[in-house]
């Protein structure tokens, strides 16, 4: 007998796609083909538990909502449940369940016990389940029920919030687990998802079905995401009182790279703006190919992003969309920038996860956050593809954690429990060798938080370079000229192999007017030291700066630390290290390295 409100299986042939017959789950025209095969995958066991691994941008929602219709219309569950990590997402899984004719209810509050009989079910959040899981559990208990636990992940945020999902529904029928980054920095296990020992005897999770970033950017389901890094010389003012100036993206202890970071992000200073005006100069590139785009800068807090906001305001003559968290308006905000033509928005966490706008193809990733999981859901916001060919572009600031995490944008991971534990929660899961490089820098490090007292005091940006693909482009440049504007003028609308040619390309023609420039400075600059023993001395002081900068990008390119590169210049040029070298042993080093990184591009 059907359900109220709901067509028997049979009849459902003959009315609306809605609800698709079972054998037609895997096969609608609608769906993309990892949808359809994870749905036949599902369909091979109809197991009460399913881990679904999908990454940000691929249509999760659309996949789990195809599992719900077909459920409902088999007569196999009678409500459905979403669980998700915010308030805006209720909202969001509501409209996109309207769409295939379930009923959610985003505003159902715990105080009511059970959803209106109009509604086919409710959409919660975790932090609601934790508050009050008894009620969550009589409604799963009363009625034949599916639970969409959307970012599973957060089931292992806290304490409350794990125990108030497994207790709520345990019970359920069926069980559908989302998510796009399925590992985290702890070792909480996470309810409902399976775990297993591999070759090391450490735990684990196991999907049923995976459908990593490599997978979606093959098959066009995603844009190819473009970082541009900017370092640049930084000057802040230690708690103790000290001054104190360092570059950013140089190899520093994890305490300095700290500090040099959020002296960076520090709205007083000239980095922001500088890098703020580039990303507009990139959006605006961008539109001339794909006119709607828009673009986000993610900020660390409130006061940043209001800083933010104003600075862009004065580089495009319009105010950006300010969404901060206790906002009354936020989710409003959001759709309508979504919906809209606008070309800036600047939030602190509320688009970070999970939340849809897919016009947003540039990013300024203006936190000091560098976790895994938060970095993964972070560039997420930008890989939504609408048509085949956009690029996505994020300007972040050149430090190790940060360009290790964009180097690393295919590489699949799964949550680990039982593994070596370190000092530092950032760290994952590490080798040896790592653990006594973290535990160094646990020891440098004063704490892990900055201190009272801290001030940042100036900070100039400088054009870093590009990473693409796990790979390293441009030799790094000023501000505004000719060498950044290449980059900043890539087309928007290009396939990831051409991307890559183009980055290749233009590379290469940078090293080459470099060559040139350095050989005319090198000629002009021997002449002026014959003459003069003052000279000499700067010259040799400029060839030092000129191989440091070198090292550093050779270091960025391929991970080895500046000890490592000097020591095999030295093995193979000859001579003593850097500040006993001669100008002509520090010239023939920047040669051999010159040539290292023309081999390297090509």
């Amino acid at each position: 007998m059907p359900l109220p409100g709901h067509a028997s299986p049979a009849a459902a042939e003959n009315l609306s796609p809605a609800y698709p017959r079972r054998a037609a789950w895997g096969t609608a025209s609608s769906l993309r083909a990892w949808q359809a095969a994870a749905i036949d995958k599902y369909l091979e066991t109809s197991p009460q538990d399913f881990l679904a691994v999908a990454t940000p941008g691929a249509g999760k929602t659309t996949f789990a909502l195809r599992i719900a219709a077909g459920l409902m219309a088999d007569g196999v569950v009678q409500k459905v449940t979403v669980v998700c990590p915010t308030e805006h997402l209720k909202n969001q899984w509501a409209e996109a369940a309207a769409r295939v004719g379930i009923q959610l209810d985003p505003a159902f509050t715990n105080s009511q016990r059970f959803a209106g009989a109009h509604f086919d079910g409710v959409a919660v959040t975790y932090a609601q389940v934790g508050a009050n899981p008894e009620v969550h559990e009589a409604r799963t208990k009363a009625e034949r029920t599916l639970v969409i636990l959307d970012e599973i992940h957060h089931g292992g945020d806290n304490l409350t919030w794990g125990d108030g999902i497994g207790q709520a529904f345990k019970t359920a029928t069926r069980r559908l687990s989302l998510t796009g980054t399925p590992f985290r920095s702890d070792t909480a296990p996470i309810p409902f998802v399976r775990y297993a020992e591999d070759a090391n005897g450490i735990r684990r999770s196991q999907s049923d079905y995976t459908y990593g970033y490599a997978d979606a950017l093959r098959d066009g389901v995603v844009r190819p995401v473009i970082f541009l890094s900017y370092s640049g010389n930084m000057h802040w003012r230690t708690s103790a009182g000290d001054e104190v100036a360092a570059r950013l993206g140089e190899p520093l202890t994890k305490d300095m790279t700290k500090q040099a970071w959020r002296t960076a992000l520090d709205p007083k200073g000239q980095w922001m703006p500088a890098v703020l005006a580039a990303a507009d100069k990139r959006l605006t590139q961008v539109r001339r190919t794909v006119p709607d785009a828009g673009g986000l800068v993610i900020a660390s807090n409130q006061t940043a992003a209001r800083a933010y906001a104003k600075q862009l305001h004065e580089i495009t003559g319009k105010a950006p969309t300010v969404v901060l968290s206790d906002d009354s308006g936020a989710s409003e905000k959001i759709d309508q920038f979504s919906q809209g033509n606008d070309r800036w928005m600047v939030a602190v966490r509320m688009v970070s996860e999970g939340v849809d706008v897919p016009r947003l193809a540039v990013g300024v990733y203006a936190t000091s956050t560098s976790t895994p999981l938060f970095f993964a859901q972070a560039i997420g916001r930008f890989v939504r593809a609408r048509k085949r060919g956009e690029t996505a572009s994020v300007f972040l600031p050149s430090v190790a954690p940060l360009l290790e995490l964009a180097s690393q944008m295919e590489a699949q991971r799964d949550h680990a429990l039982d593994r070596p534990q370190t000092e530092d929660p950032d760290a994952g899961l590490l080798n040896p060798e790592e653990m006594e490089l973290a535990r160094a820098n646990q020891n440098e490090a004063a704490s892990s938080d900055l201190l009272p007292g801290f001030e940042a005091l100036g900070a100039e940006a400088e054009f870093d370079g590009v990473l693409f693909d796990g790979n390293q482009f441009g030799l790094g440049a000023e501000v505004g000229s000719a060498e950044e504007q290449d980059f900043l003028g890539i087309p928007g609308l290009l396939e990831p192999e051409q991307v890559t040619s183009l980055l290749r390309a233009r590379q290469s023609e940078q090293i080459k007017a470099e060559k040139a420039r350095s050989s005319r400075i090198k000629d002009a600059e021997a002449l002026r030291a014959q003459n003069s023993g003052i000279s000499a001395h700067r010259l040799r002081a400029a060839k030092r700066k000129e191989l440091q900068n070198l090292v550093s990008g050779w270091s960025r390119r391929t991970g080895d630390p500046h000890a490592k590169i000097h020591a095999e210049l030295r093995r193979r040029c000859g001579g003593p290290e850097v500040p006993q070298a001669s100008t002509e042993e520090i010239q023939s080093r920047i040669d051999l390295l010159r040539r290292m990184l023309v081999g390297k591009a090509r």
